[in-house]
């Protein structure tokens, strides 16, 4: 991952992991409603570790119902 977007990425998986929680599903469960993204993937995601794909983190904003500007909200 290049360091310069590491805020950025941390940010982004900070909003996701908020968003998770207050829908009260765990990493598993968001993994099973995203289709095809391992639970570990989620968790490198939600602590800027993992240089994602745009359509994964599409998929992850469908299965949380949330359009994917909100978690942009730090910016």
């Amino acid at each position: 991952m290049d360091e310069k977007f590491v805020t950025i990425y941390k940010t982004i998986g900070e909003n996701l992991r908020d968003k998770r929680k207050e829908k009260k599903l765990s990493q598993q469960q968001l993994a099973d409603l995203a289709g095809k993204i391992d639970r570990s993937k989620i968790s490198d995601i939600e602590n800027g570790k993992e240089d994602f794909l745009f359509s994964t983190l599409l998929k992850i904003c469908a299965a949380l119902d949330l359009n994917i500007d909100q978690i942009f909200k730090k910016f």
